[in-house]
């Protein structure tokens, strides 16, 4: 009896053991799976992190390639504006000399009126009666010709005689496509005289008579040479700043540019 005793007891004690080590080996294979299954979130998570960057890093340099062909057809672009209005600019001037070449020519010489021998038989004509201090007025010369004169004497480095003939332009044709152009001028004989303020006196009459000209981003940008030239340094920058804010794709803004830069 004692021995079955025994023998039931420990069947007793047995079983529960047995189904305890079961849970937990049931336990541990659970948390051996939620392990795997953290692993595996993890190692995706990590690629998936790394597939982010790579696609950031992608991104950036599609970004910094499409900035970079912007900026690189911006700067084609006002290469190309620049190249044309210094060959719009060189036209204008060959025009200019052309002009200058082709309408002053020397006044032909007057032809001589044939002499014959006085008729004895036939009174004497009398002269007319002149009037003391009278003579015929001369038409003045056409507009491109007195122009093309005065622009001829300028290249020629005879800047008197430039400054004299674009004056007598502007008192007789003070309203012409060519009269701005006249003025300008003026400023260029007396800045290669040296005569700097009186340049820019020139100049600032250009930019009052004619506030629409095509020639006042090179009169300002000439002012400011002037200006540099009389010593006063800070008012030539603020004619370069000016020239580059409101000419930014001219022949002058990109000298003032320089200029700007050089500082």
């Amino acid at each position: 009896m004692r021995r079955l005793a025994a023998l039931a007891a420990f069947l007793i004690l047995a079983f529960p053991a047995t189904a305890a080590n079961k849970d937990i080996e049931r336990l541990q294979l659970q948390i051996a799976n939620l392990g795997a299954q953290v692993s595996e979130l993890k190692r995706l998570l990590e690629q998936n992190v790394a597939e982010v960057k790579r696609l950031n890093e992608s991104l950036a340099e599609q970004g910094s390639a499409v900035k970079r062909t912007s900026q690189e057809r911006r700067t084609e672009d006002e290469a190309v504006r620049l190249a044309l209005k210094d060959i719009t600019d060189r036209l204008g001037e060959m025009q200019e000399r052309l002009q200058a070449g082709t309408f002053v020519t020397p006044a032909p010489a007057p032809a001589p009126f044939p002499t014959a021998a006085p008729d004895e038989t036939q009174p004497a004509t009398p002269a007319p009666f002149a009037t003391p201090g009278a003579s015929p007025m001369a038409p003045p010369p056409a507009p491109r010709e007195l122009y093309s004169q005065a622009y001829a004497d300028y290249a020629r480095g005879n800047y008197d005689l430039a400054i004299s003939g674009f004056e007598e332009y502007l008192r007789t044709y003070p309203n012409t496509e060519f009269s701005d152009n006249a003025q300008y001028w003026i400023g260029e004989c007396l800045y290669g005289k040296q005569k700097y303020a009186e340049s820019i006196e020139a100049w600032n009459t250009l930019f009052r008579d004619f506030p629409s000209s095509d020639k006042l981003p090179d009169a300002r940008f000439k002012k400011g040479l002037a200006l540099e030239r009389l010593g006063r340094r800070s008012q030539a920058l603020v004619e370069y700043r000016y020239v580059v804010d409101r000419y930014p794709n001219s022949e002058a803004g990109r000298k003032a540019r320089e200029k700007l830069n050089a500082q």
